[in-house]
């Protein structure tokens, strides 16, 4: 069994490195690129999934602090999928309440570490990950060396917001001045540039 999934991070971003807006929702990418990260519900894919013996659609997994969590949102109620909440401790019984039996809440310790839950995930079954996560959850991954794959997609426009939220946060990461990340493909898809980066010996061309 893998110690954790193959795990591919996926974000669009604006020329000076936010991924979203204060207070509105921020489209950075194209209808072509939706396209292309949707391939994962395909159903040539799912039709193989199905012939593997697993559900045909990946489950869904979210991670949360606060539980602030809307039961009746898409995440919950769009696909007959598993849906997986990760939580602190001392909030797996206030989800619980809200969101079952619509999602199994998972019990994260103290504090949800993304080592943790990649190791879970790998328990369930899990054998790729892809993270679509904000700035906190891209730098966990990416400090604790949990990223096999980046897919990082420029958007041709800037923000210019210091309070809106970047791709990562401060951090210690593996690829620095010292040590670059390599670069696998560079592809333009529309008006935006996808950047793909190998980030360990597992990558999958």
């Amino acid at each position: 069994m893998l110690e954790r999934p193959y795990t591919l991070l996926s974000c669009a971003m604006s020329i000076d490195g936010y991924i979203g807006s204060p207070g509105s929702r921020l489209l950075l990418s194209n209808d072509a690129d939706f396209e292309r990260v949707d391939v994962v519900r395909s159903p040539q894919l799912r039709e193989e999934r199905t012939a593997r013996g697993v559900r045909p659609s990946p489950i869904k997994v979210t991670v949360t602090e606060r539980v602030m969590l809307d039961p009746h949102a898409n995440f919950f109620t769009a696909g007959d999928v598993e849906k997986l909440v990760y939580c602190p401790s001392t909030r797996v019984p206030e989800a619980r309440a809200r969101l079952e039996p619509t999602a199994t809440v998972v019990d994260g310790g103290e504090r949800v570490d993304m080592g943790g839950l990649s190791s879970d995930l790998a328990v369930r079954g899990v054998e790729r990950l892809m993270v679509e996560g904000g700035g906190m959850v891209h730098t966990q991954f990416l400090t604790d060396d949990l990223a096999d794959e980046l897919q990082l997609v420029v958007a041709p426009l800037f923000l210019g917001d210091s309070n809106a939220t970047r791709f990562v946060r401060d951090g210690h990461f593996p690829w620095n001045p010292g040590q670059r990340a390599k670069l696998a493909d560079v592809r333009q898809v529309g008006d935006v540039v996808l950047l793909r980066y190998a980030l360990s010996s597992r990558f999958r061309d």
